[in-house]
């Protein structure tokens, strides 16, 4: 099976006006969603992501902290997730909770050695 990586991208703004209900409604939905994943075999491994980090960037690796407040959204957590093809993933993904509050998600495929050699053969 393929692994992917979905990056649940949500809305600052809106995050932050939810009610501690609404808040408490998400994160239930979310756990929900995960154990139906799991009990179809496709879920790996997912968790929500705290709102500040620290960037390093650049050949002399310049530490800042981020994410920046002019940015409108933030990556708020990730889904691993394994299926055959990405057309199943976009199937369960379309179910992901984080679309309630105007969220958006990111699929991006993991990588594997055979990949990497196919590109590069």
């Amino acid at each position: 099976m393929k692994k992917f990586l979905l990056l649940l991208h949500e809305d600052i703004e809106r995050m932050s006006n939810l009610s501690p209900k609404e808040m408490e409604e998400l994160a239930k939905a979310h756990m929900a969603w995960a154990e139906k994943l799991a009990e179809s075999g496709h879920f790996i491994s997912g968790d929500g992501l705290q709102e500040k980090g620290v960037l390093i960037s650049g050949k002399n690796s310049v530490i800042k902290d981020g994410p920046y407040m002019e940015s409108k959204e933030i990556v708020g957590g990730y889904y691993l997730l394994q299926a055959d093809n990405i057309e199943t993933i976009i199937a369960l993904a379309k179910d992901c909770p984080c679309h309630i509050w105007g969220g958006t998600t990111e699929i991006r495929q993991i990588m594997e050695m055979e990949d990497y050699e196919q590109a590069n053969g």
